[in-house]
């Protein structure tokens, strides 16, 4: 189920505490939304290895990125039915006092896609690498352009200013891997070199798209690279771009690896995309979770990174010489959504 409302989040803490869920098996799952695909197939794969292991399973959702309070209420609705452990993809820093709260009630706290700048909100994170996704489309644009790279024009298309841990990560990430210098790799913005024209608030959805990239163009119609946080994001980059006869030329670059933000990858309207595995992650959350309610372990990073790391592949139709990637046809044989 979902819930994004307080009075219902409300009402679903009840049922649980009255014993519609058995609290010593109770995982919750909270997301940002319950509209991007990402965030469904999470859902989707998450009740299923719940399922599977004999797991009781409530899901819940904010109403838009960045919205946290929906989240903060379903977290303490979660500590109140007993859960033994909550999988979220936080929608800011926020929400980590009430998860630090229910970490302090014994609650398995597993950050999912997007790790919290506080390292005592969440026993761990299942995540894409976010910089290296970054990095592989950046890496990519470059060598695609050639020796046009020098003197590119690149839009930044965002979720919001919050600087969000996943945000950063894959802006900064882009940047680097372009070949640009990122003076703070914890916040947005911090490079000074003119090729980059400008960040803009998304909102990571295709309307933000749209009025992101038009503004981009108010500042530049010169150009020539869009860097976006999401595959819809990247859908309503485009349809500014072919509002403003520009669609030709532009390079458009992406992250998630859904199955529409794979088929614009075949289509031509995405070059390359940084695919990564949403239900892997949520169903090896649920695992670490029963593994903590049999005997109390914890789930471990993946050697030398502070996170368990859940992969990422690039995918495009035209290769660049020392960017390793895969096509859309084996994209979308691993693709979601």
């Amino acid at each position: 189920m979902k819930f994004n409302t307080k009075a219902l989040l409300g009402a679903a803490a009840v049922a649980l505490i009255a014993g519609s869920a058995s609290a010593a098996d109770l995982t919750c799952l909270i997301t940002k939304n319950n509209t991007n695909p990402f965030f469904v197939k999470m859902k989707e794969g998450a009740e299923a290895k719940a399922k599977e292991l004999g797991m009781d399973f409530q899901a819940f959702a904010g109403e838009k990125d960045g919205d946290a309070a929906p989240q903060i209420t379903a977290i303490e609705n979660c500590v109140a039915a007993g859960a033994k452990g909550i999988l979220i993809t936080p929608s800011n820093d926020s929400v980590g006092p009430a998860l630090k709260d229910a970490r302090a009630a014994g609650i398995l706290v597993i950050a999912l896609d997007t790790p919290l700048e506080d390292p005592e909100a969440q026993d761990m994170t299942f995540a894409t690498d976010n910089f290296e996704a970054g990095k592989l489309i950046g890496a990519w644009a470059k060598a695609t352009l050639g020796d046009a790279a020098k003197d590119a024009k690149i839009g930044m298309l965002d979720i919001n200013k919050d600087n969000i841990s996943v945000d950063v990560a894959r802006d900064t990430g882009f940047l680097v891997g372009f070949g640009i210098e990122v003076p703070d790799l914890k916040v947005m913005g911090s490079e000074t070199d003119p090729r980059v024209i400008g960040h803009e608030s998304s909102g990571a959805n295709p309307e933000g798209g749209v009025t992101s990239v038009e503004n981009l163009l108010a500042k530049n119609p010169d150009m020539n690279v869009v860097y976006t946080i999401n595959e819809p994001a990247a859908e309503g980059a485009y349809q500014a771009l072919k509002k403003a006869g520009k669609e030709q030329g532009v390079l458009i670059v992406s992250v998630d690896g859904g199955c529409p933000g794979i088929a614009s990858v075949k289509s031509g309207v995405i070059g390359a995309t940084s695919q990564q595995y949403p239900l892997l992650m949520a169903s090896k959350g649920v695992e670490a979770i029963a593994a903590f309610a049999k005997d109390g372990t914890k789930p471990a990073a993946t050697e030398g990174l502070t996170f368990f790391n859940t992969g990422v592949n690039l995918v495009t139709d035209k290769p660049a010489a020392g960017v390793e990637s895969i096509d859309s046809t084996k994209g979308t044989e691993l693709c979601w959504g």
